[in-house]
């Protein structure tokens, strides 16, 4: 029984906290140890991913945490959990409705309610122009699912489950005091009725294993190093009949040799000769999609920055489409020839340049 793992379970102390943790304090240690944790950064981890995961599930939402904590506050004997002589149910026999609304509401009521599945995270590393164009792709999730050695079942191959022998198949223990009762669940078989002769040595004993699911996600043009963007109804499915949890994806861009980013626009540089800096030319400019022709005007200054428009992040909503902004390196020689010299000279003269003669 899920349920069960409430009294098992300190949530808290698998998050490293403590019971007066705070919303944002829970969030902020869930999503640490979510990224440590992750099967796809940390191979072995998926144990330790899942039941962070699960009790982030159940602190995470107000309501649970609430129901948990009761459940904490009331301890194992308030819900027959308890062992010999640590007392179970006590009730009177004339109001049996009271303590089959009690039994129900903590073992049964919580398992028939839908609930809303886990957020996840995931990172997700993109090259410049993808996060720039934007892109559909695929994302590893962590799951689990039916345990292909056993087949669900829990037990090892070959073996099954026989009646528990400490409650004869019942599931509790039940001790009559004259006009009370005490009703504990059964220790050995935790209130199956039915115990693992052999656990299966794949899931032992719990008949899931880990697995991975892959998800499709779009990734809108123009992100940003850093960004987290949410996926609504990405996260871990809901359980009976509830609606799936929220992933959460954090982009980490590569930086590009050739190419920046200046909000909206994208930056490069472009390296022309000084006499064709002077004369004016035109140059192949690379861009995230074709190269373009840039007409470079006479007299182009080094540094300069001209604009190739629609080359930048595509339009989305509100923001327009950005711009290529491409700035001029004049490239000087560092070496010249005596021929060259020469001729450099000459031109300094024309211009009216002073030059100092070696």
């Amino acid at each position: 029984m899920a349920d069960r793992e409430w009294f098992e379970k300190d949530y808290y102390k698998v998050l490293g906290l403590t019971s007066s943790a705070t919303e944002k304090e829970i969030t902020r240690a869930y999503r640490k140890l979510a990224k440590e944790l992750h099967p796809d950064t940390n191979s072995g981890s998926e144990e330790q991913f899942k039941e962070v995961s699960v009790a982030y599930e159940v602190l995470g939402d107000a309501a649970k945490r609430k129901e948990y904590d009761e459940v904490r506050r009331l301890g194992p004997a308030a819900a027959g959990f308890a062992g010999p002589g640590a007392g179970g149910f006590r009730f009177n026999p004339g109001d049996v409705s009271d303590f089959g609304d009690l039994f129900s509401g903590l073992f049964g009521g919580r398992r028939q309610r839908a609930q809303r599945g886990a957020d996840l995270e995931t990172a997700l590393h993109l090259n410049f122009r993808d996060a720039v164009l934007g892109i559909t792709t695929t994302v590893s999730l962590p799951g689990n699912e039916t345990c292909r050695t056993c087949g669900g079942s829990g037990a090892a191959p070959g073996t099954g489950h026989v009646t528990c022998e400490r409650c004869e198949g019942r599931g509790v223990l039940t001790d009559d005091q004259g006009p009370f009762a005490m009703s504990s669940v059964c220790p050995v078989c935790q209130g199956r009725g039915s115990r693992i002769v052999t656990p299966c040595p794949t899931c032992h004993g719990t008949g899931r294993e880990p697995s991975s699911r892959r998800v499709n996600v779009r990734i809108p043009a123009g992100v940003v190093d850093g960004q987290r963007i949410k996926l609504k109804g990405k996260g871990a499915p809901g359980a009976q009949g509830g609606p799936a949890g929220d992933l959460f994806v954090d982009v980490h861009v590569a930086p590009d040799p050739r190419f920046a980013r200046r909000g909206r626009h994208v930056t490069t540089s472009v390296d022309v000769g000084v006499t064709a800096a002077m004369l004016g030319t035109t140059v192949s400019v690379d861009t995230l999609d074709d190269p373009v022709t840039l007409k470079v005007p006479a007299g182009t200054q080094s540094g300069t920055t001209m604009r190739v428009r629609g080359r930048g992040v595509p339009a989305a909503g509100k923001h327009p489409i950005g711009d290529l902004l491409v700035t001029i390196n004049v490239r000087i020689p560092e070496k010249l020839t005596k021929d060259q010299r020469a001729a450099v000279e000459k031109l300094a003269h024309a211009l009216r340049e002073d030059v100092d003669h070696e």
